[in-house]
């Protein structure tokens, strides 16, 4: 996968397709036969160290999720490169909560987070919430980086682990 620079994505609000060297990345909406692929993002990038849980739930498990979650209220973006699946973002926005933000391990560093988080800002302007394992040390520099702010830690609902509660909300930055 190749580098891309923040610079890239300049026009991608207009056109809704972004094209670098020849690859064209776009972020278009899930539907269920995009499940499996929402499970192996997720699964191969909280299983990177620091990331997920010491007791990583199979990829699996974290499938079976996804039918409650999306009974539950989920929205989910996903960014595409060449037809493939790179990253996705799920959100409650009933609840202004980002639920989970996700890049393939082979796509990380190429923007594709940012322009997730983004969508997670347009999809719910006036802000939101969500937590990060507090030993996921690129996490919580990504989501300060972009203008989210610590607001309080606490310990993750299904693992116990220490998380950090952050907060985005428009104009702050």
């Amino acid at each position: 996968m190749m580098t891309l620079y923040r610079g890239d994505w300049a026009n991608y609000r207009t056109t809704g397709v972004l094209e670098h060297n020849g690859m064209r990345y776009s972020l278009r909406a899930t539907t269920t036969s995009d499940w499996d692929d929402i499970a192996d993002i997720w699964h191969s990038s909280a299983s990177l160290p620091g990331v997920g849980p010491v007791s990583m739930p199979s990829r699996d498990e974290l499938r079976s999720r996804l039918d409650p979650e999306f009974a539950a209220g989920w929205f989910v973006m996903l960014a595409v490169c060449e037809g493939t699946t790179v990253g996705f973002v799920a959100m409650k926005r009933s609840e202004a909560v980002l639920a989970e933000l996700f890049v393939r391990p082979d796509a990380v560093g190429n923007g594709i987070g940012r322009k997730l988080l983004e969508e997670a800002q347009a999809e719910m302007p006036t802000g939101f919430t969500l937590f990060t394992r507090t030993a996921n040390v690129r996490a919580r520099r990504f989501y300060e980086d972009n203008g989210l702010r610590a607001i309080k830690e606490g310990f993750h609902p299904r693992s116990g682990d220490p998380v950090v509660y952050y907060r985005w909300e428009s104009g702050f930055s």
